[in-house]
């Protein structure tokens, strides 16, 4: 319904002939018809050109507004800002040529706009044309340099400000921590003069976005000495800090404090609370703050699936899923990302599939985030086929896309479909990472491409986009154990440019396992046990090795010197059936069987022992 301002109640209308069909655009030509014959006062246009604009009715505003008699700095302003928020930059443009007479609002209206249709070069020059800038100039210009990336002249210009209120320092110290200077961002906060509440606010966020959450907590603990009020927003962040700095503690009294304030109402605050008692392990909390929640939106029932999930109730999780669901609440691609990670978590292929079904449904065939989760989803569980479907179908992919597929391909020893997404990946122009490394020496690996493993690694060990890991030089040594080049494998340890590890050398002594070679395998050992003298590990990998060169009583001392406790552990028959999954614990290492060190795995073979209790529950006792 269109909406007549109070002005109008009062005056007479000429006869404009209505009818019940009369439509809105109709309704606005007759109101504007009015205008003709009457005169209206300032106030009186401004207020109607406000409500138009305000209720995104621009095809209304601009009939309205070409009626006015002589419109004022301020109404032109407004029309302005009207065509700049719907994209019509060239009208916005036109219109501000048109001003006979500008003020510093308008201009800086206008900067807003250029930079809101993405014309950083027009803002630039309008900006450097303005005859007289405010701070809120200066300020408007500075975060548009922000937002398309160019700090340094966003810092130029903060530098080079006349005069600064509290919101450039803001603008300022967000704009740091967005590209991680998180030092600068503390520099400024230090020298900053009259702090407010949104200051210590992106202070908080600031920090706890760039993984310094306890220092964000310590921020907070200063805000609440100087005296200034926590804001709703303030709290969400405290909270969030709490989460992912495990401070149980210092959430739980920042979560009485809002229920004191009333604030307990908040949906995204419910949403944090959940996420709070979620991490620190305590999901029977979060259950009870979902469970007062009193509007229950899709980031609150998405919070409590991402808690289970997290907290391996992957069981509830589903529920969780499938109680939204019912209650009439649309999922979002993180709802479906996280029940499909629960789906994973418990190999269950049927439930993902029927969520597969519905998250097509609901229209997030093509998104990215659904899609990276269902690819992972099918490939782990075998379905290799599926997975690479999925990914064709996604819109937009990004680097995750291609990695999951590339990874689930080389696991299953498609190693020359992995390869020829990789090529697809170069021509899409999006830049392998750390993990698209991995992947593809893991292809090669199981597909006997030896040559162009060490190719790949050649390659892209010196590209700039990837951070070479120790555990790229572990992989590459594994490709090269797998194919006998023991030899290969010794030199290429100790050429690495980074520190010689223990993984390195174990994986070489599980390569000499699967080959026989004792020579290199002595040599191995030894390097492992100048590492750590007492790896439980390597006394049993050699000692293997010893005992199928018929070398027996160095068998027996090698195994002699491994410091063997056993735990009971109750498995589902499920998890007993993925035995040879089950990792080795040894000294706090955890060594599983996957692509990289199967040949470790496999030595710890015989270490396994089950059994089944007289209740019929199947057990395995592990060396600890």
């Amino acid at each position: 319904m269109l909406r007549v301002p109070a002005s109008f109640r009062n005056l007479r209308f000429p006869h404009f002939p209505l009818s019940r069909s009369t439509s809105r655009n109709n309704l606005s030509q007759c109101l504007v018809g009015f205008m003709y014959h009457t005169k209206l006062s300032a106030p009186s246009y401004k207020s109607l050109l406000s409500d138009h604009l305000r209720n995104h009715r621009l095809d209304e505003a601009i009939l309205l507004f070409n009626t006015i008699p002589s419109p004022g700095a301020d109404m032109f302003t407004k029309m302005i800002t009207g065509y700049a928020r719907r994209g019509r930059f060239d009208d916005a443009l036109k219109l501000f040529d048109e001003m006979p007479q500008r003020d510093v609002v308008s201009w800086n209206a206008m900067i807003k706009g250029c930079l809101d249709c993405d014309d950083l070069g027009k803002a630039k020059e309008l900006f450097d044309e303005m005859p007289e800038k405010s701070v809120v100039s200066w300020t408007t210009m500075m975060n548009g340099y922000l937002q398309f990336g160019e700090f340094e002249m966003a810092e130029c210009l903060f530098q080079k400000m006349p005069a600064r209120d509290v919101a450039a320092w803001n603008s300022m110290i967000h704009g740091c921590f967005s590209y991680g200077r998180v030092d600068d961002a503390n520099k400024l906060f230090e020298v900053m003069p009259g702090k407010n509440a949104i200051s210590w606010t992106s202070m908080i966020a600031g920090l706890d976005q760039n993984g310094r959450s306890e220092e964000a907590l310590v921020v907070f603990g200063e805000m609440v000495a100087s005296g200034v009020q926590a804001t709703l927003t303030t709290f969400g962040s405290v909270v969030t800090a709490c989460a992912n700095s495990g401070s149980l503690d210092l959430g739980v009294e920042v979560h009485g404090q809002i229920v004191k304030l009333g604030y307990c109402f908040d949906v995204f605050l419910a949403a944090s609370l959940i996420t709070l008692y979620a991490n620190c392990n305590q999901i029977e909390n979060s259950h009870k703050v979902f469970k007062e929640s009193v509007h229950r939106n899709v980031v609150v029932w998405t919070a409590l699936i991402t808690g289970c999930g997290s907290n391996s109730k992957h069981d509830d999780a589903l529920k969780v899923f499938r109680d939204m669901m019912i209650s009439g609440v649309l999922p979002n691609q993180s709802s479906f990302t996280s029940a499909l990670n629960s789906c994973l978590g418990l190999e269950h292929l049927h439930r993902g599939k029927e969520i597969h079904a519905t998250a097509v449904k609901l229209g997030f065939e093509t998104d990215a985030f659904v899609g990276n989760s269902l690819i992972v989803l099918y490939t782990k569980c075998g379905n290799v086929n599926d997975g690479v479907a999925v990914f064709k179908r996604i819109g937009e992919k990004n680097v995750v896309s291609w990695n999951s597929t590339i990874i689930g391909c080389a696991q299953h020893g498609r190693g020359k479909w992995a390869l020829a997404l990789f090529n697809q990946m170069l021509r899409a122009d999006v830049g392998p990472d750390e993990i698209t490394l991995t992947g593809l020496l893991s292809a090669c690996s199981h597909s006997g491409m030896l040559q162009k493993a060490r190719g790949f690694f050649k390659v892209l060990s010196q590209t700039k986009y990837i951070e070479m890991k120790k555990e790229h030089f572990t992989c590459m040594v594994d490709v090269l154990g797998r194919f006998g080049e023991l030899e290969e494998a010794e030199e290429f340890i100790r050429n690495m440019p980074v520190q010689e590890t223990k993984m390195a050398w174990l994986t070489l002594l599980g390569a000499c396992r699967l080959h026989s070679n004792l020579d290199v395998a002595e040599r191995a050992a030894k390097n492992i046990f100048d590492i750590e003298p007492n790896c439980n590990a390597a006394c049993v990998l050699l000692s293997n090795i010893y005992a199928s060169a018929n070398r027996w009583s160095d068998a027996e001392r090698s195994k002699g010197n491994v410091t063997v406790s056993f735990r009971f552990h109750p498995l589902s028959p499920r998890e007993i059936g993925q035995a040879k999954e089950i990792a080795w614990y040894a000294d706090g290492d955890t060594i599983l069987r996957n692509e990289h060190n199967s040949s470790i795995a496999y030595a710890y073979g015989p270490l396994f022992a089950y059994g089944v209790t007289s209740s019929g529950k199947t057990h395995v006792h592990t060396p600890n």
